[in-house]
C-alpha cells in the first residue's frame, strides 16, 4: 500500500482532517456537546434537592432525560426529514394552540411564587411562554422575508406584529417579564437588522424608553431587583441574596473548579440552582476552564449559525436562521449576565444547560430548523453544481 505521503495531492486539496464537513454538522456537534454538559449539570446541581423533596437523587435527571429523548426525536425529524418552508403552513394551528395554552395557564395554571407559568399535563408540566418565543420568531420571519423580496423596509404596524403582541401581553400577565421581553424583543431586533423605517426606529426608541420602565414599576419587586443590581451586598439577605450566592459560587470555582458533584452552593445556599442559576453551579464545579469552554461553544454556535443564515437559498431561510440564532444566543447572553450579577434577575434559562423541559424542547426544535435550513441550502447548491 502506498504511504500517505506518497499519495498525490490535487490542487487545493489539504491533508488536514476537519472535525466536520459543513456548517450544519458543526451546529449538530455543538448542540450535542451542550446537551451532554447540560444533562450532567442538571444532575449535579439538583440531586440534593431531589433527594430531600422527592426521596430520589434522580428525580430531575429522569424528567430531563425524557424531554431530552423526545427533543432529540423532534430534532432528527425536523432536521433531516422536513423542509422548513412547510412549517409556514402550520403556523395558524401552532399560533392558535400557543394562545389557548397561554390563556389556560392564567385560568388553571398552579401559582408558584406568585406567578402562573406552567400548564399541568399529567405527570409533567408545560410552559407555553417558551413555545411563544419560537412562534414569534417564525411569524416575524414570514413578514420580513416579504419585505426583503420586495426591497422594502419593515414597519412596526403590520399584521404579524398584531399576532405577536397578544403573546407578549399574556406572558406579561403571568407575570414573566423576562420571557415577555424575549417574545417581543427578538422580533423587534430582527426588524432593525433587516431594515426598519427611520420614523419607526424613532418610535420604537420612544416605546422602549417608556415601556420598559413602566413594566418595571408595575411590579415593585422588579424595581427592587434593578436597584440592588448595582450593589447586591447592600441587601445580601433579601433581594440581593440570589446574586450574592451566585457570585460566591462562581468565584469559589477558581481555575479548575471544586470537582463534579462537589459544589456546595446547591446545598440550599443558591435558590434555583438547577434552573436559572445552573451555570453558577457549573462554574463552581468546573472552574474558569469549564466556563470558558461553554463560552467558546456558544461563540462557535454564533459563527456557524451566521454562516448558515448567510448561505440560505431564500430570504425566509436567512431571516429565520438569524432569528433562531438571536433567540438561543440572546438567552445565553442574558442568563450569563444575570448569573454574573451584571443584569437583574429576570428568570431567563441558559439554553441546554438549565433544567426545564419545555425550554429544552423549544431549543432543540429551534436548532433543528437551523440545521434544516443549512441542509436544504447545501442540497440546493450541490444540485445546481451538477454534483
Amino acid at each position: 500500500m502506498p504511504r500517505r505521503s506518497d499519495i498525490p495531492i490535487k490542487s487545493g486539496e489539504t491533508l488536514h482532517k476537519k472535525f466536520w464537513n459543513n456548517d450544519t454538522e458543526a451546529v449538530i456537534g455543538i448542540v450535542l456537546v451542550l446537551l451532554v454538559l447540560g444533562s450532567i449539570n442538571v444532575f449535579s446541581s439538583s440531586f440534593i434537592l431531589a433527594e430531600a423533596d422527592y426521596g430520589t437523587p434522580y428525580f430531575f435527571l429522569k424528567k430531563h432525560a425524557i424531554f431530552a429523548v423526545v427533543g432529540l426525536i423532534i430534532f432528527c425529524g425536523i432536521a433531516f426529514f422536513m423542509d422548513y418552508h412547510k412549517i409556514r403552513s402550520w403556523m395558524p394551528f401552532i399560533l392558535g394552540f400557543t394562545i389557548l395554552a397561554l390563556l389556560a395557564v392564567l385560568v388553571i395554571g398552579p401559582a408558584v411564587n406568585g406567578a402562573k407559568r406552567w400548564l399541568p399535563l399529567g405527570p409533567i408540566q408545560m410552559q407555553p411562554a417558551e413555545i411563544a418565543k419560537l412562534v414569534s420568531i417564525m411569524i416575524t420571519s414570514a413578514y420580513l422575508a416579504q419585505c426583503v423580496n420586495r426591497n422594502e423596509n419593515a414597519t412596526l404596524f403590520n399584521p404579524q406584529m398584531a399576532l405577536i403582541v397578544p403573546l407578549f401581553v399574556l406572558t406579561e400577565l403571568e407575570p414573566d417579564m423576562g420571557t415577555a421581553c424575549i417574545i417581543l424583543g427578538v422580533p423587534l431586533f430582527m426588524m432593525l437588522v433587516v431594515g426598519l423605517k427611520k420614523e419607526h426606529i424613532q418610535m420604537l426608541a420612544g416605546l422602549i424608553l417608556v415601556g420598559v420602565p413602566l413594566m418595571v414599576i408595575l411590579q415593585p419587586y422588579r424595581l427592587q431587583r434593578v436597584m440592588v443590581t448595582w450593589d447586591p451586598w447592600s441587601d445580601a439577605q433579601n433581594i440581593g441574596y440570589q446574586t450574592v450566592q451566585s457570585l460566591s459560587a462562581i468565584g469559589s470555582g477558581e481555575l479548575w473548579g471544586m470537582g463534579l458533584g462537589v459544589g456546595v452552593s446547591k446545598y440550599d445556599y443558591l435558590p434555583e440552582a438547577h434552573t436559572d442559576f445552573a451555570f453558577a453551579i457549573f462554574c463552581q464545579e468546573n472552574g474558569f476552564v469549564g466556563a470558558l469552554f461553554v463560552f467558546l461553544l456558544y461563540a462557535a454556535l454564533i459563527v456557524y449559525g451566521a454562516r448558515i443564515a448567510n448561505k440560505a437559498v431564500d430570504a425566509y431561510g436567512q431571516v429565520l436562521a438569524m432569528g433562531i440564532l438571536l433567540l438561543i444566543t440572546g438567552q445565553a447572553i442574558a442568563n450569563l449576565l444575570m448569573v454574573s450579577g451584571t443584569f437583574p434577575v429576570v428568570g431567563v434559562p441558559l439554553p441546554f444547560i438549565s433544567y426545564g423541559g419545555t425550554s429544552l424542547l423549544v431549543s432543540l426544535t429551534a436548532m433543528a430548523i437551523l440545521v434544516n435550513i443549512g441542509k436544504i441550502s447545501d442540497e440546493y447548491r450541490r444540485k445546481h453544481r451538477g454534483e
